[in-house]
């Protein structure tokens, strides 16, 4: 189901609980609104639905992927990068890195490990910062 953006700040800034096997509606829900929202958005975190939980999707390799309870476990390369986001208005400086390695789970709560690079690590981070409450 194709969900409501959450625009207000206060859940937004509300740090995520630990994502379960009975979460995955909610990540279906996410998904089908990041695919209802393509043309201006290129990942989601399930705080942007309203659902306080660690559950991010986003664009991957020409289709999507849906990670629960991401984590940044290593990174490198820092930048700036300047950020819009669906549930804000305008865009903001934040800071970034290259390359990182997250662990998560997949769709099966199987634990994974894996390194992304470039704008796809960049997307990744910005949806975990919302897990984390953080706004750019």
């Amino acid at each position: 189901m194709v969900r409501e953006i959450c625009k207000d700040e206060a859940v937004l800034s509300t740090p995520s609980v630990p994502a379960t096997e009975a979460d995955r509606a909610v990540a279906d829900d996410l998904l089908e609104t990041l695919k209802a929202h393509k043309a201006g958005c290129v990942g989601m975190a399930a705080n942007m639905i309203g659902v306080n939980k660690r559950i991010i999707a986003f664009e991957y390799e020409g289709g999507y992927r849906v990670m629960f309870n991401p984590q940044i476990i290593k990174h490198k390369s820092p930048y700036e990068a300047e950020e819009g986001c669906l549930s804000l208005s305008g865009t903001r400086k934040t800071k970034r890195y290259a390359s990182i390695k997250v662990q998560y789970q997949n769709e099966s709560f199987a634990t994974r490990f894996q390194t992304f690079t470039g704008f796809c690590a960049q997307i990744i981070q910005h949806e975990i910062d919302h897990c984390d409450g953080i706004l750019i």
